[in-house]
C-alpha cells in the first residue's frame, strides 16, 4: 500500500511566521496545562471557611485553562507544526510555581493558584506584543487567554481581598 501525500502546503503563511507563532505559543500551552493539572490538584485540597467558593471556582478555571491551552494547541498544529505537551514535557518546561502538596487553607491555595497564573499571563502577554507584527490571528488568540486569565486572577483574588 503506498500513501498518497499532498502537495498542497499545510498554511500559506511563511515558515518563518509558523516557527515564530510556534515559539510564542508553545510555552503558554505547556503552562495552561500545568495550571488545568494543579488547578485540580488545588480543587481536591482546598480547605476554609471559603472552602465552596474556591473549590467550585478552581474547577472553572480548570476548564478554562484546558480550553485556552486546546486553542493555543490547535493554531499551532493548524499551521503545520507539531506541539509536544506531553506530561513529562509540562513538567521540565512549565514556569509556574510549584504547588504545594497535600491539603492548603484556602487563602494559601489562593496564593499559589494566582502565582501560576501569573507566571503564564507572562508569557501570554510577551506572546501579545511579539504576534502583533507577526501574525494576528494568533495574537487574538493570546489576547483571548490574556482577558480571560485576567478574569479568573480577578475572581480568585475577591476570596482574599479586604
Amino acid at each position: 500500500m503506498t500513501t498518497k501525500t499532498s502537495t498542497v502546503p499545510t498554511t500559506s503563511l511563511d515558515p518563518d511566521v509558523t516557527a515564530g507563532v510556534a515559539q510564542f505559543l508553545s510555552p503558554i500551552v505547556v503552562n495552561l496545562q500545568a495550571l488545568a493539572i494543579d488547578g485540580k490538584q488545588a480543587h481536591w485540597h482546598v480547605r476554609g471557611s471559603n472552602f465552596i467558593g474556591v473549590h467550585e471556582f478552581l474547577d472553572v478555571l480548570v476548564d478554562h485553562a484546558r480550553a485556552w491551552a486546546d486553542l493555543a494547541a490547535e493554531r499551532i498544529v493548524a499551521l503545520g507544526l507539531p506541539l509536544d505537551a506531553r506530561v513529562q514535557t509540562i513538567a521540565e518546561k512549565t514556569t509556574t510555581p510549584k504547588l504545594t502538596d497535600g491539603f492548603q487553607q484556602s487563602d494559601a491555595t489562593i496564593a499559589a493558584v494566582i502565582a501560576q497564573i501569573d507566571a503564564t499571563l507572562e508569557l501570554v502577554r510577551t506572546a501579545v506584543d511579539e504576534l502583533d507584527e507577526l501574525d494576528q490571528p494568533s495574537q487574538d488568540i493570546a489576547i483571548e487567554i490574556a482577558n480571560g486569565l485576567d478574569k479568573d486572577r480577578w475572581f480568585l483574588f475577591a476570596h482574599v481581598a479586604s
